[in-house]
């Protein structure tokens, strides 16, 4: 049985997510002391998409090019065998070495915890960081595990029957954060 939700309403809209994505580059450039050691790790799907737009800004304050990296956390999931018969995995890049490097790990909605300790524990094997540092656009709560952001968008909490859905351009053809409810069947 698939779960069916209904849009109740906007939460972000294209100029808020533009302007917020400004504001978490800033923050961590001011964090950092600079972007001397740091990375951005994008967590696929559209965390990927995020962490593009958060290294342009980071580019256009700094005058800095930060590598950036994408992570698929299938394989790390620790509902890997729930999710579906087949899940599909992609490839994670991470084309540069992460030893003391500050990373800055990006995604989308922030919920249980749970895809960002995948995350992690994929990122370590990779090697050692300085240290990971957790960037979202929205933290809706609901946390199993004892992961917060250090740079937050929006906190917007909401029910267990409601979803947040991040849409970017690149993908969903524009931009906008929307609070979804179940609808009852």
């Amino acid at each position: 049985m698939t779960n069916v939700y209904k849009t109740k309403k906007t939460i972000m809209s294209r100029n808020e997510i533009n302007l917020t994505i400004k504001r978490l580059a800033g923050e961590i450039i001011e964090k950092n002391h600079g972007t001397k050691d740091l990375v951005i790790i994008g967590i696929r799907t559209r965390g990927v998409f995020l962490a593009e737009r958060l290294a342009a800004e980071i580019k256009k304050i700094s005058h800095k090019i930060i590598p950036i990296g994408v992570l698929d956390i299938t394989l790390y999931r620790d509902d890997f065998t729930s999710l579906s018969e087949m899940p599909l995995v992609k490839e994670t890049q991470i084309p540069f070495h992460i030893e003391e490097k500050n990373i800055i790990l990006v995604d989308d909605v922030l919920f249980t915890g749970r895809t960002i300790r995948a995350a992690l524990d994929e990122i370590i094997d990779f090697g050692r960081p300085k240290s990971i540092q957790l960037a979202v656009l929205v933290d809706r709560g609901h946390r199993e595990l004892p992961i917060q952001a250090d740079f937050c968008g929006k906190v917007f909490k909401t029910s267990k029957a409601e979803m947040i859905s991040v849409n970017f351009k690149e993908i969903d053809q524009q931009d906008q954060i929307t609070l979804n409810e179940q609808m009852s069947t």
